[in-house]
């Protein structure tokens, strides 16, 4: 892990959390998605800056360790290990394993909050997740590969090219994509840009 954390997080629990996101093999939810998140976070933290940078950070780190493309669950399965992690190894910290489990938990609705919908710093972390959206269109086409490559032996390829475009419309025609001014303002543009190139694709 090579950036910093707001905490020490124990070997042993670093080992799990990235043989979690080892398995299955992933294109995408991999542990290098969890950095690019956190890069983000670190973002946040030098802008409009976390009340419960902890809990936050935590959410990060966790919210796809439980990841099987199709499956309705993988974010309560997350949020489950997430809470198992914390209490065999950060017990006595005071960490609000209810806020970290409902982060979490929140990913799996990605694309249907309006701004309002949830609170600040749930916003900025959700927004965290999907600033992938917002990169240039080099990163953004691997992004979309990955997730189309994790799909593969799921589902037939026309019916995740159907299923894809219709998330992707879904974004596309909302008022606002990103929650929170941050986001809005970096990467909206370029955002609506990379969805609009996309969708004209999957034909």
């Amino acid at each position: 892990m090579t950036l910093p954390l707001p905490f020490e997080l124990p070997e042993e629990q670093r080992a799990a959390l990235e043989a979690a996101y080892a398995t299955p093999p992933r294109a995408y939810h991999n542990f290098q998605h969890v950095q690019e998140v956190l890069r983000h976070y670190h973002a946040v933290a030098q802008g409009p800056g976390w009340q419960r940078p902890i809990e936050a950070a935590l959410a990060v780190l966790y919210h796809d360790a439980i990841y099987e493309a199709g499956c309705q669950d993988n974010e309560s399965r997350s949020a489950d290990l997430a809470a198992e992690h914390i209490e065999r190894w950060m017990p006595g910290r005071g960490i609000d394993i209810a806020r970290v489990r409902q982060l979490i938990e929140l990913t799996a609705r990605h694309g249907t909050f309006s701004p309002g919908n949830v609170d600040e710093e749930a916003s900025l972390f959700l927004d965290c997740d999907m600033a992938i959206l917002g990169a240039s269109p080099a990163v953004f086409d691997a992004y979309d590969r990955g997730i189309a490559a994790e799909y593969r032996a799921v589902v037939p390829g026309w019916l995740f090219k159907i299923n894809r475009k219709r998330f992707l419309k879904a974004l596309l025609t909302r008022e606002r994509i990103y929650l929170t001014p941050f986001f809005h303002e970096r990467f909206d543009t370029q955002a609506r840009s990379n969805l609009r190139r996309a969708v004209t694709t999957k034909r």
